[in-house]
């Protein structure tokens, strides 16, 4: 059943339009290329167990935990909400 100016279906649609820009979002964030033997940031040796499991790692465990934190704090919003939620 739509409701004011939305059409049937119009919240899944807003659900799966969030879920696929987080997903290419995260995709984005993949470590591509050949993998560093050391830390961009801290230039510490990256083991070779690391640089084989993560092809393409740029960054070592801690500093790679380091941005995973900040990353987490990104709350990303639905910017296709419609009318109606916005006036809330």
């Amino acid at each position: 059943m739509a409701g004011g100016w939305s059409s049937d279906g119009a919240v899944q649609e807003q659900i799966d339009s969030s879920i696929e820009d987080a997903i290419q979002r995260a995709r984005s964030q993949l470590p591509r290329g050949t993998s560093l033997s050391h830390c961009e940031e801290c230039a510490a040796v990256i083991p070779e167990a690391r640089r084989q499991a993560v092809p393409g790692v740029r960054l070592c465990v801690a500093c790679q935990g380091e941005h995973d934190k900040e990353q987490a704090q990104f709350a990303g919003y639905n910017r296709r909400g419609s009318k109606d939620s916005q006036l809330r």
